[in-house]
């Protein structure tokens, strides 16, 4: 018997049975299944090479993007909250992108910028100190690399996937601890409980994953998107495209650091930073585009 299924309530059971007797049915399948079903799925994980970043398959959904006015602590870029539907399956990084990855990029020539650590360590620690510019050049070695599309995610795309088929604030409900995740604990949201500070980034994978498998969407470091700034969402894509008007000298950045509050950490919070800063709270994660 398959490890953990002993852990499983019998309806738990009934729904991975349904899910794999249905799977079959291939693309039409995985867009009429709500996204609460999407936990009990074996997504597909692999990596195109050693060196690369280990990606898992997220199948298509809609799901309603921003945060309602009944949020706590919800700022009003948030808004207005607005359905977007990913018309089809793509990958995406399972960890935040590691030193360990981008110094292969910088040893195969394909980077310029070696980003230092703070003295934090390197290996399997969050790449930071690396910009959006910067940022780009890894992809575009990536890509050339392994014959694939590598890219950031959109903004939709990453609200997506850290949902994983939440509403709540978190992926973890309406409070987030820091046995879940890495940031200053010594604040609290919506009546929960000071935790640790740790004052630094952790290697990645160090907390679990959310529904569809990924780790470390809140917290730990801020993750560069593709898209361009906007102060809210009217006129944004509801494909889950990347926005490519509005202030694209500013680029937007998702899901809190090591250093935030726990309200940043939030699955709809949202900021901008000019395309060439650098600093210790920034990372990324990446996506690929897959053939359909």
């Amino acid at each position: 018997m398959k490890p953990g299924v002993l852990m499983m309530k019998k309806s738990q059971i009934a729904v991975l049975v349904l899910i794999v007797v249905f799977a079959g049915a291939g693309f039409a399948f995985y867009k009429s299944m709500p996204l609460s079903l999407y936990k009990y799925l074996p997504f597909a994980e692999y990596k195109d090479c050693s060196e690369c970043p280990a990606i898992v398959e997220i199948p298509p959904g809609t799901f309603m993007m921003g945060s309602p006015d009944s949020e706590p602590e919800r700022d009003k870029d948030e808004g207005p909250v607005h359905r977007v539907t990913i018309p089809a399956a793509f990958a995406v990084g399972k960890y935040e992108v590691t030193f360990d990855e981008w110094d292969a990029c910088v040893s195969a020539g394909g980077c310029s910028h070696k980003p230092g650590d703070e003295g934090w360590g390197r290996g399997r620690h969050p790449v930071i100190q690396v910009s959006w510019n910067d940022v780009q050049t890894y992809l575009v070695w990536l890509s050339n690399k392994t014959g694939k599309t590598y890219r950031l995610l959109s903004e939709a795309e990453w609200e997506y996937v850290a949902r994983a088929g939440t509403t709540t604030p978190f992926h973890t409900g309406e409070q987030i601890s820091t046995s879940q995740a890495n940031f200053d604990g010594n604040y609290t949201y919506n009546g929960s409980s000071k935790g640790e500070f740790r004052d630094r980034t952790v290697p990645v994978g160090s907390f679990g994953a959310n529904q569809f498998g990924l780790h470390d969407v809140h917290g730990n470091v801020v993750e560069w998107v593709q898209d361009c700034w906007n102060g809210n969402y009217k006129g944004a894509p509801s494909d889950g495209s990347a926005w490519t008007t509005g202030d694209c000298e500013d680029r937007v950045l998702r899901g809190g650091s090591w250093l935030n509050d726990p309200w940043i950490l939030r699955s709809a919070i949202r900021d901008g930073y000019r395309i060439d800063i650098r600093i210790n709270l920034f990372g990324f994660r990446v996506a690929r585009t897959l053939p359909r």
